[in-house]
């Protein structure tokens, strides 16, 4: 199975052939739409898009780390992390596409 990458580019198409906008305002808008999204997670608020997922900034506390390689402790320091939980529908569609595609992987079985 080989794996694409949706792109920019792939958005702003789909838009173009869904919306009928011109190529140069899809790309526009889904420039604006991404901004938008970011610009309002830095400012620390949760973003909800219903149906599909939820981006919240976490804060974390200070913590004691290992170095894998030496088993060396040592200290990490507090951050600000983003945090992504798809939506139950979006968990859905994942489980069924993996529920067809194993279902037409499996061979038919011989006849004995």
């Amino acid at each position: 199975m080989t794996a694409k990458t949706v792109t920019r580019a792939d958005l702003a198409e789909s838009v173009f052939r869904k919306v009928g906008l011109s190529r140069t305002e899809s790309a526009e808008l889904v420039e604006t739409v991404i901004d938008e999204i970011c610009n309002a997670i830095v400012r620390g608020e949760t973003v909800k898009l219903s149906s599909f997922a939820t981006f919240q900034v976490r804060d974390k506390n200070e913590r004691i780390g290992r170095n894998p390689k030496t088993g060396e402790e040592v200290p990490i320091s507090p951050r600000r992390v983003m945090t992504f939980k798809a939506s139950n529908v979006l968990k859905t569609r994942i489980l069924k596409a993996h529920t067809v595609r194993k279902t037409k992987a499996r061979p038919a079985n011989p006849a004995p």
